[in-house]
């Protein structure tokens, strides 16, 4: 390749990119060189794929962007995109190489009207701010155990029904005096004010609270409103400020002494002392009647202790105690009598049984008992008894008994003898 002419194309570079590589360089450079950031324009062009991948186009007088909100995003939105819509979108830019075509992915999708009010917010948020406003050293503790508790709302809302439940579950004893006042549109935040000022006027409150439940940034508006903002602010009673749901933050949020994320959660912060307090009471009730039971207790014992010596002192005390002495001593007596008695007839006992085991009447009757044993046994043994029990005796020609066949002859004559006679028989 012949060398390029340097005062037409610059330095000299022999290398050659190809289309990819020149548009991943151009990717790379992009993605990496502008940060996300927000666009403010109308939508064109919107096609929504079957994926759930949303396209479409961003256009104002002069220019125009591709745009694509791809599914996992789309199904965040809250806004339903339409074409002619007036949107502002957070995104960051990337480079689709296939057509070497830029266009924004786009993360988050708000109507411009909303973006509008987002900014009058942050405005108006960093001003109060910077005049020390929100300030963490204005803000005052709340008491633990108000008496009572003026809540600032719509008597009609969700959130006064849910705030007092929450106080009877956990058995608040308190008071609460609803203050009623439009918390959306217009005057509501007029009305708000004018709250706050009669119930500083009335004087007895101890606690405040401000809220409604959640909403669109545009229904919570009003607790946004410069007025009611600083008027929150300057009120000499403790305030807390319970506006929508856990996400929600309204600038009455920063300058209220307390921020409470819902009214639930500040009627559970208002009787979480309460509890707190009827357990150390119950705690405290419990440690007193258990000392004054011991004390009680201890004072018996010793007012016991001291009837019990203050008799034993007494004549008749005297008397009771000899009068025990004195059963003590014949119980002991006649124990001793008696184990003296049984004594003696368990060695009269013994002595009789020794003198019968040696005496001649004694020696008779035992001789003669071995005597009688004797006889039984021989009269068991008798021929007489074994015939009886069922044998026979085999005796030869001269009456001697035959033991065993051994010595026995053939024809030889024998005679067997059973209980009832004798049978002559022949051996074989």
């Amino acid at each position: 390749m012949k060398k390029r002419d340097e005062s037409l194309f610059g330095e000299a570079d022999d290398r050659v990119e190809s289309v990819s590589e020149f548009t991943r360089r151009v990717k790379t450079l992009l993605e990496s060189g502008l940060r996300p950031g927000w666009v403010r324009g109308e939508v064109s062009n919107l096609r929504a794929q079957a994926s759930g991948h949303v396209y479409f186009s961003l256009k104002d007088a002069g220019a125009q962007l591709s745009a694509v909100l791809f599914r996992g995003d789309a199904v965040k939105q809250s806004v339903k995109l339409r074409d002619g819509l007036q949107v502002v979108v957070y995104g960051e830019v990337s480079v689709y190489e296939a057509r070497g075509q830029y266009q924004l992915i786009v993360r988050a999708v708000i109507e411009d009207g909303v973006g509008k009010l987002q900014r009058e917010f942050e405005a108006l948020k960093k001003r109060l701010a910077d005049e020390g406003l929100f300030d963490a050293a204005r803000k005052r503790a709340i008491p633990e155990l108000p008496a009572t508790v003026g809540f600032i709302t719509s008597p009609t809302g969700a959130a006064v029904q849910d705030f007092l439940r929450i106080l009877t579950r956990r058995g608040w004893r308190g008071r609460v005096v609803v203050l009623p006042a439009k918390v959306q549109g217009e005057g509501a935040a007029a009305e708000m004010v004018a709250m706050l000022a009669a119930a500083q006027e009335l004087g007895i409150f101890d606690l405040l609270v401000i809220g409604r439940g959640g909403g669109s940034l545009e229904d919570l508006w009003a607790f946004n409103e410069e007025p009611l903002v600083r008027a929150v602010a300057a009120c000499p009673v403790p305030v807390i400020s319970a506006v929508g749901h856990e996400i929600d933050f309204t600038l009455c949020d920063f300058a209220a002494d307390v921020r409470a994320e819902t009214p639930s959660a500040a009627a559970e912060l208002i009787s979480s002392h309460f509890v707190a307090a009827l357990e150390r009471a119950d705690r405290a009730r419990a440690a007193m009647v258990g000392a004054l039971d011991g004390a009680m207790e201890r004072a018996q014992e010793r007012l016991d202790h001291a009837r019990s010596r203050l008799r034993l002192l007494s004549p008749a005390g005297q008397i009771e105690q000899c009068q025990l002495r004195l059963d003590d001593f014949a119980n002991r007596l006649g124990s001793a009598l008696r184990a003296a008695v049984q004594e003696k007839r368990q060695a009269l006992a013994e002595m009789r049984t020794q003198w019968q085991r040696h005496s001649p009447e004694g020696r008779v009757q035992l001789e003669s008992h071995r005597l009688l044993s004797l006889w039984k046994r021989l009269q068991a043994a008798s021929p007489a008894s074994v015939l009886n029990r069922g044998f026979a005796i085999v005796r030869d020609e001269a009456g001697r008994p035959v033991a065993a066949r051994k010595g026995l002859r053939p024809g030889q004559r024998l005679q067997t003898e059973f209980k009832d006679g004798i049978l002559p028989v022949k051996v074989e």
